[in-house]
């Protein structure tokens, strides 16, 4: 199911240079505007830019600080694992498989879902709507890396279980305080 998931998605790469871009920039580039889009949403969503942005950002730093903190465990946690399990890469383990870009490392838990999961789920808690928009950004992300031929599905799935999972238990936490 792995496989025959991952040829479906990937063989739509290498047919057109555009649409390669296209996938390169959702892999590759997408991740940093997101990320940005993230620090923009919370800024505005707990009006740190407002007249009075110290006592706003005094109030609010708490929740803006464990969204992309749960992000960084969850990025780190996923690197302890991948160090553990030692899967190899698409374009590593099969021989007719080309990435579209550059990426070292071992394959499971894909970093970057675990890391958009997180956050996306972390906004979710705060804001329904732009958490479905954000999970929407980690999704595009996710599928655009397997295309790339620099993940299988079970790596995007694996890394989305481990992002939802530390932001459901940072929202446990936090919510006790």
């Amino acid at each position: 199911m792995n496989l025959a998931l991952f040829f479906l998605l990937y063989n739509l790469s290498h047919r057109s240079l555009f649409f390669d871009k296209i996938i390169v920039f959702t892999a590759d580039i997408l991740p940093y505007i997101a990320v940005a889009l993230a620090v923009l949403f919370l800024l505005f969503h707990y009006n740190i830019i407002s007249l009075h942005p110290l006592s706003a950002l005094k109030n609010a730093w708490k929740k803006i600080f464990s969204v992309f903190l749960a992000g960084a465990i969850s990025w780190g946690l996923a690197e302890i694992i991948k160090l553990a399990v030692h899967a190899q890469r698409p374009f590593t383990a099969l021989p007719n498989v080309h990435s579209l870009f550059s990426e070292t490392g071992y394959s499971f838990p894909s970093q970057h879902a675990t890391f958009f999961a997180a956050i996306a789920t972390m906004i979710f808690f705060i804001n329904k709507k732009a958490g479905y928009l954000f999970i929407f950004f980690a999704l595009f992300i996710g599928v655009a890396r397997v295309m790339a031929g620099v993940h299988f599905p079970v790596d995007i799935i694996g890394g989305f279980l481990l992002g939802t999972i530390i932001a459901v238990v940072f929202k446990l936490i936090f919510n006790k305080k």
